[in-house]
């Protein structure tokens, strides 16, 4: 297991904020539990001197290309990328810094799998360096996959068929419990659990960790195989929940580097 370490950009800022009050309407703001004063590079430089890898930088809206290209030009091929990726940019975010490149909504479309699209996808970058963001909400018992901001869902479900028939196209899938999303109110274990048993590729789990406990407790419903990824519960994002230095501890001892 592995601690992965994120950047969220949000009008060309650092910020965590609650994911599922993300909207397309302008009036009405996220609810914003931090605002950095740093830059997305102090972030990023940071994550590098302490061997963090397999962050996230992710763009939550228009308006951040810049501030994550400062990211990515900190710590080059340590940080993947996401927000908007088309086969358009895709390669352009490789070619600025990005590890990889994360994907929702190009793939997602109007409530299926595009096919095309992913295939597409794969032929510009190529599956080794394509992460799906699998990130999901619950309804009725089952999860499905969100895009738009996370706010629309899709026909697709987070379960072990679909996460088997994907994982030959891509290198690894990210997903947010975005019902716990930056609330710090603990973790979704029925999530965690379903993404145990079904997935045969890396995965790494972010929503409602909120202390090292539950850390901890992601390592063991996942059997040492899902990573995970903390923001708002975090002091260097304002949170009392857990300290930098215990998550960057807790990613060394888990890959033996004392």
């Amino acid at each position: 297991m592995r601690f992965r370490p994120c950047i969220d950009l949000h009008q060309g800022r650092v910020k965590q904020i609650v994911g599922a009050t993300l909207s397309d309407d302008a009036s009405a703001g996220p609810v914003t539990n931090f605002v950095a004063s740093q830059p997305p590079a102090f972030f990023a430089a940071m994550y590098r001197r302490d061997g963090l890898e397999g962050g996230h930088v992710i763009l939550l809206g228009p308006g951040n290309e810049e501030a994550a290209a400062e990211a990515l030009a900190a710590y080059p091929g340590g940080l993947q990328v996401g927000g908007g990726v088309t086969p358009r940019n895709a390669g352009r975010w490789l070619a600025a810094g990005a590890a990889k490149v994360i994907v929702t909504s190009y793939v997602f479309r109007e409530g299926r799998v595009c096919r095309d699209r992913l295939a597409e996808l794969v032929r510009e970058v190529g599956a080794d360096r394509l992460v799906l963001d699998l990130s999901c909400r619950c309804r009725e018992g089952r999860y499905f996959i969100v895009t738009d901001r996370w706010q629309r869902f899709t026909d697709v479900e987070v379960e072990a068929g679909y996460l088997a028939d994907l994982a030959g196209s891509c290198s690894e899938y990210l997903v947010h419990a975005v019902d716990v999303e930056g609330r710090r109110q603990g973790i979704d274990e029925d999530l965690l659990g379903r993404l145990a048993a079904g997935c045969p590729i890396a995965v790494t789990y972010a929503g409602g960790i909120r202390n090292l406990d539950d850390l901890l407790r992601v390592e063991a419903l996942g059997a040492g195989r899902i990573d995970a990824t903390v923001g708002s519960s975090l002091d260097i994002f304002g949170g009392g929940g857990l300290r930098y230095a215990d998550a960057v501890a807790f990613d060394r001892a888990r890959r033996g580097r004392g």
